[in-house]
């Protein structure tokens, strides 16, 4: 929409949010998470004080409210978000408990009177939680099925819990999935497919897609040949083959497995592992109710939604975004608890979409017509070959800024890249990136936070901490208003070089005159 080269010199000049304004300290520990709500009037902060505060944003920003998660026996906050009329706000966060305790907790405030409304169970933590709608919110359970092997419930829950009604549900099971070698079902979030088709941004760099390594994108929905096999679902070669000849079932080749196995004839000999993952692929073969329709077709975007998460198939790292369709009729807690009735062949859902980064995830955000995805991930190396699904591959300390678009399920841009982190796989963390209209924002590990302009792909700013910047996030009605929040207890408040101008020629100047008239009294 530019005019002249002029007018985008100015924009890329004076309308980036590079100026400290504020620093907000009144968190004493590190903090972790912001949120805007979408009116742009308030924020939220989540910080390892255990605590979750309400900001009022004016002019000068001010601490309207903070709220005490300890009393419920919560270790840290992590997570906040607004639902769509701002009139709630959830907040998960992490139980007191041993050092490798799992569970969480997600809570609902009232903004009317800052009250609780309800707390629902979230396992693991990292699942984070996340509106569906304006009073219902999804959240996470896992169970064990082996030492490697899981089964992740995701739940449809409603946000007052405390219905009189007993033929009113309160919660409901959205889908079920089977997790292999460790992985699991973390980071949830919702977007939104009625919105592509007016697309704030629309992103077409054909040169630099054909410069681009693309990450594999798997459409499990399509019956099209010319889509790629889905990965999740690969069997290892000795059970295909068994599959394979004479159209054995699962349970054949089951049986088969465990015959070859007490005989003697599997070579090599299976580790623990191994076999435990074949025995969950057979399994999951025969026991998973099929994908929805192609997810690219005409008419998937009209009323669904989508339902986005980070998981994997090789190695507990999560490695893989997940896409799972929301049919209108999931949307309400109405009807069977544990959702439509299944058959004894669809004990699990499938996904319906799967992208494969070949690196750790670390952050995810939608951009705000919910048209492209971005994703910050660290690369494993090119052609490492993973044996061990506890000992995944070594990571990067370069972070790669993927986006993708899910109106076509492409990845649309070269990784955008400059920011770092070291922290190994087994102490690495999420990093949360936010994007604007026109830039996109990103933490990072070496202190600073980042900016990036979604068109031209360049690094346009670095923001300045004392330590780990976790978190970044723009106000929904002002890009040129940025906050980052930090590893060192700050959050800072940056704004564009225009709009400080702005205030500070709004600010009162003393008056001449009257300054010199005392002046000359005092002499």
């Amino acid at each position: 929409a530019a005019v002249s080269w002029y007018d985008e010199f100015q924009r890329l000049y004076d309308t980036i949010p590079c100026v400290e304004v504020q620093a907000l300290k009144e968190h004493n520990d590190q903090v972790l998470h912001l949120s805007f709500s979408h009116s742009g009037c308030l924020f939220a902060s989540c910080s390892k004080d255990c605590t979750v505060k309400i900001w009022s944003n004016e002019l000068d920003i001010s601490l309207q409210h903070s709220s005490n998660m300890r009393p419920y026996n919560w270790s840290y906050t992590q997570f906040s978000q607004f639902n769509s009329d701002d009139s709630l706000l959830l907040v998960s966060g992490v139980f007191v408990g041993p050092h490798n305790s799992s569970s969480g907790e997600i809570a609902v405030i009232s903004m009317e009177n800052f009250t609780l409304l309800s707390r629902v169970r979230n396992k693991p933590y990292d699942v984070f939680g996340c509106w569906l709608n304006e009073t219902n919110l999804i959240s996470g359970n896992l169970h064990r099925i082996g030492r490697i092997t899981s089964c992740s419930v995701l739940w449809l829950n409603n946000a007052f819990q405390g219905i009189e009604s007993e033929n009113v549900n309160v919660v409901k099971r959205l889908f079920k999935i089977q997790n292999l070698n460790a992985s699991t079902i973390r980071t949830v979030m919702v977007a939104d497919c009625s919105r592509y088709d007016s697309p704030d941004l629309l992103l077409d760099y054909e040169e630099q897609l054909a410069a681009s390594s693309t990450c594999p994108v798997f459409d499990l929905g399509s019956d099209s040949e010319e889509e790629e096999a889905k990965p999740k679902q690969t069997l290892e070669p000795a059970v295909q083959e068994l599959l394979d000849e004479g159209g054995v079932t699962a349970e054949d080749g089951l049986q088969q497995l465990f015959d070859d196995i007490m005989e003697g004839r599997v070579r090599p000999a299976m580790t623990d592992t191994e076999l435990e993952t074949k025995v969950a692929e057979l399994f999951v073969r025969n026991r998973t109710k099929p994908p929805e329709l192609n997810l690219l077709s005409a008419d998937s975007n009209s009323k669904t939604k989508y339902l986005i998460f980070t998981t994997g198939c090789l190695t507990y790292s999560p490695h893989q975004i997940g896409i799972k369709r929301i049919l209108p009729h999931q949307m309400t807690t109405a009807g069977p608890v544990l959702g439509e009735e299944r058959r004894s062949d669809e004990f699990f859902d499938s996904l319906d979409h799967v992208i494969d980064i070949h690196g750790h995830i670390i952050g995810m955000g939608l951009s705000p017509d919910h048209r492209y995805l971005y994703v910050n991930s660290r690369a494993w190396p090119r052609d490492c070959v993973i044996s061990n699904p506890m000992q995944p591959p070594p990571i990067a300390e370069e972070i790669d800024l993927h986006v993708f678009d899910l109106k076509t399920m492409k990845e649309v841009k070269r990784a955008l890249r400059a920011h770092r982190a070291y922290t190994p796989n087994e102490e690495c963390f999420f990093i949360f990136l936010d994007v604007s209209r026109d830039f996109v924002a990103s933490g990072a590990e070496d202190r600073h936070g980042y900016i990036w302009d979604r068109h031209y792909n360049i690094c346009l700013a670095k923001l300045q901490h004392d330590n780990v910047v976790n978190s970044v996030a723009f106000s929904p009605v002002e890009q040129e208003l940025l906050l980052t929040a930090s590893d060192d207890t700050t959050i800072k408040v940056w704004r564009s070089p225009r709009v400080v101008r702005i205030q500070q020629a709004w600010k009162p100047r003393p008056r001449k005159l009257l300054f010199s008239w005392l002046m000359n009294q005092k002499s």
